[in-house]
């Protein structure tokens, strides 16, 4: 897929994705949610990428939804009036699992949720409705002095989307989440480290050094089948309702991993004094068990 609105680049183990509307504060549109999908799934399938940042163009990481943008928002344009047509039948009844009524933003953070690699978000700017709620699947969120946030679903008539009320209250906890939602307000960086949205807070020029920093610790000192699997454990258990579950999957990624040739290579490096050089790929030597979240039954 040739990028219109994104821009995708490789370097030294490390993608980077940055939305590329700057003249539009990188307003988020149906072209961009393909875009961002497709470069996810690039990531993904690339063994040499172990880690991805995502960040704006310009002086915003995403102001939210393009109200301007033809086949967008709220179904208000022709194309949204169609979609809404297709998920209602002759008698005026909704068929509510309809492909039609899915969310962009929702589309997009579960595909980030299904991630092989760590994502860290840089957050550049203004990042206001889908432009906050994108960031939620992400598993570390750094960001500029610049950076401003905002659930402001409520001030629109709408209600948060992009999987937010699943994902939101597990980072920053219910009451601190319910605030946010209920107000509707922009707030600055610095509220948004205390309630724990973000991680730290840098200078503007300082932010995109950071996010490679950390980006390149992960990738020149850990085993990419490793964290893959640790990525999706932790992400999935978040919703878990006993430790049983956890330690079902826990011992059957020790009971597979145990033998591999990243195991052994993770004790020897260890015991040799050196850094270690992992050979195994996600490509090829995730355990059996992977994805285990697809099993008819799971015992």
């Amino acid at each position: 897929m040739a990028y219109e609105q994104i821009v995708y680049e490789v370097a030294d183990n490390i993608a980077t994705i940055t939305l590329n509307r700057p003249e539009k504060l990188n307003a988020f549109t149906d072209i961009m949610m393909s875009e961002l999908i497709d470069a996810f799934d690039k990531a993904d399938a690339d063994d040499n990428v172990r880690a991805i940042i995502v960040t704006g163009a310009g002086r915003a990481f995403c102001a939210g939804a393009d109200l301007s943008a033809p086949a967008r928002t709220f179904g208000s344009t022709d194309e949204g009036r169609t979609k809404r047509r297709s998920a209602i039948g002759a008698d005026g009844t909704v068929d509510w699992s309809s492909e039609a009524i899915r969310d962009g933003g929702g589309r997009l953070t579960l595909r980030i949720f299904d991630c092989l690699k760590p994502v860290i978000a840089a957050v550049n700017g203004a990042a206001v409705g889908v432009g906050v709620t994108m960031q939620l699947a992400m598993d570390v969120r750094l960001a500029s002095e610049n950076a401003r946030f905002g659930f402001v679903f409520a001030r629109r008539g709408i209600v948060p989307e992009a999987c937010s009320s699943w994902f939101l209250p597990k980072i920053v906890g219910i009451s601190q989440a319910l605030e946010w939602t209920f107000t509707g307000r922009v707030f600055a960086a610095e509220e948004a480290l205390d309630g724990g949205l973000i991680k730290r807070i840098y200078k503007p020029d300082q932010l995109i050094p950071a996010a490679r920093a950390l980006a390149r610790e992960i990738a020149d000192n850990t085993s990419q089948v490793s964290v893959a699997l640790i990525r999706q454990m932790l992400w999935r258990m978040a919703g878990a309702d006993h430790p049983m579950e956890a330690h079902k999957l826990d011992s059957r990624g020790i009971f597979a991993r145990s033998p591999s040739a990243d195991a052994k290579e993770g004790v020897v490096s260890f015991l040799e004094k050196r850094p270690a050089k992992f050979p195994d790929k996600i490509s090829k030597d995730m355990p059996a068990f992977f994805p285990w979240w697809q099993e008819r039954k799971y015992s």
